[in-house]
């Protein structure tokens, strides 16, 4: 049954774009969860855990969890600046970051196969108007 509303499709979408991108992820031994995090650190070195939480709307617990994992599995480095960490990759987090962008490039390029180059734009202009109205605030 094909979906029949944004929300379904955009559910649908996100289970594929998960699966896609764990089957990918495995081999360097980072999971889904923590793509956004390894993304936020590559383009904001030397950031506080404190920017990555408000930035990417996550709860502190989890936050904190998810950048001790990384820290232990080698992909960044949390280093104590005055009374704040600032956030680092490591050269496996570097690696893993470029992976990431690979991913979304690949995962862009499959799904979206069918569509002609136009299409394509006209799809992200209205998905990027929908996400700037923001349903929750």
């Amino acid at each position: 049954m094909e979906p029949s509303t944004v929300s379904s499709c955009i559910l649908t979408l996100h289970r594929e774009f998960a699966a896609y991108t764990t089957q990918r992820l495995q081999e360097l031994g980072l999971s889904f969860g923590l793509i956004y995090f390894v993304i936020y650190v590559g383009k904001h070195p030397d950031c506080t855990p404190s920017e990555l939480t408000k930035a990417l709307h996550l709860d502190w617990g989890h936050s904190q969890r998810s950048l001790n994992k990384l820290a232990e599995d080698g992909f960044l480095t949390k280093e104590k600046n005055g009374r704040s960490y600032h956030l680092k990759l490591t050269q496996r987090g570097e690696n893993a970051f470029v992976v990431c962008h690979q991913v979304f490039i690949g995962w862009d390029a499959q799904s979206l196969g069918g569509l002609t180059a136009q299409e394509r734009q006209q799809l992200l202009t209205l998905l990027q108007k929908a996400v700037q109205k923001k349903v929750c605030k």
